[in-house]
């Protein structure tokens, strides 16, 4: 198998908030290249990198909004969220756990600081991933998928190098707990100082890392820092990554979907006519109801 090549290394822009409870910085779509099309089936990716809010008695978040066309993800690292949604979803993520919502034909959905980590403050570190759906799949019924972190599989590297998570997808035999409309990997590496960890995926699949804890190095030369994101060429198959000091990486690794994407605000679809289905439908209220 041939190596798995670095195509470039983003440095994380300056943040902005999305509401008043996610402090992020975007690095799908963005003006390095990371277009929804060259980032297929990952369509957005915001990081919400350490940062300690403060006590809050009114927990701070985004109100009620809607979604069609495309699941988010919602990775907790450090802090808690609430999530509510118009098709009945609901859940509460701590660290280490993964909320998986559908979207697809349309929901209104909200989330929140957890009341609890509102009232006390404190770091919070979060990674928002957004995932088309095919046409086919686009107006199938929303669906939620709450993962605890006990529900993640996990894979033991050998010599005490640390662990791999695997969200979705499939690591040496080993299969995610959430299920997808294509085939979409999403693993943590949670690597021990000089641990290292091999990883093959089909040279077609959009591949890329967010270093969320430490610093690696990548097929034995290049260095990453924190909080940077690394884009694969989509040639080759086999990369590695070591830790050099204590790190969490997570590996994103999808099938793209080669159909037109057309998107506006919160609707993610194939035209534009598709989108003006959208807003008529919510302004119809078919997406439900959900009190703000």
């Amino acid at each position: 198998m041939a190596t798995k090549n670095i195509a470039f290394v983003s440095t994380p822009k300056a943040p902005h908030f999305v509401g008043d409870g996610f402090r992020v910085h975007n690095f799908i779509p963005s003006g390095d290249g990371l277009s929804m099309e060259r980032m297929s089936p990952f369509i957005m990716l915001d990081y919400n990198s350490k940062y300690n809010f403060p006590p809050s008695e009114i927990p701070k978040g985004v109100g009620v909004h809607p979604h069609r066309g495309f699941e988010t993800v919602t990775i907790a690292y450090k802090g808690k969220v609430a999530h509510h949604d118009s098709a009945g979803g609901d859940g509460i993520i701590s660290e280490g756990d993964v909320q998986w919502m559908t979207a697809a034909s349309g929901v209104l959905h909200k989330e929140y600081h957890e009341e609890e980590f509102s009232k006390t403050g404190g770091i919070f570190q979060m990674v928002q991933l957004w995932v088309n759906l095919p046409a086919k799949d686009k107006m199938t019924a929303p669906k939620y998928q709450g993962i605890t972190n006990d529900q993640i599989s996990k894979y033991q590297l050998p010599d005490n190098a640390g662990i791999i998570e695997i969200i979705a997808g499939n690591y040496k035999g080993v299969t995610g707990a959430a299920s997808t409309f294509t085939p979409v990997n999403l693993q943590n590496a949670k690597l021990n100082k000089g641990g290292k960890a091999d990883f093959s995926f089909p040279a077609n699949y959009n591949t890329a890392l967010l270093v969320i804890e430490g610093s690696i190095k990548v097929n034995d030369t290049q260095l990453v820092p924190t909080d940077h994101f690394v884009l694969f060429e989509n040639k080759g198959e086999d990369f590695t990554v070591e830790a050099l000091e204590n790190a969490i990486v997570l590996v994103l690794s999808g099938e793209p979907i080669k159909e037109p994407i057309f998107a506006h605000g919160p609707f993610v679809m194939n035209t534009r006519e598709e989108i003006i289905q959208a807003f008529d439908d919510v302004n119809l209220g078919k997406f439900g109801y959900l009190e703000d």
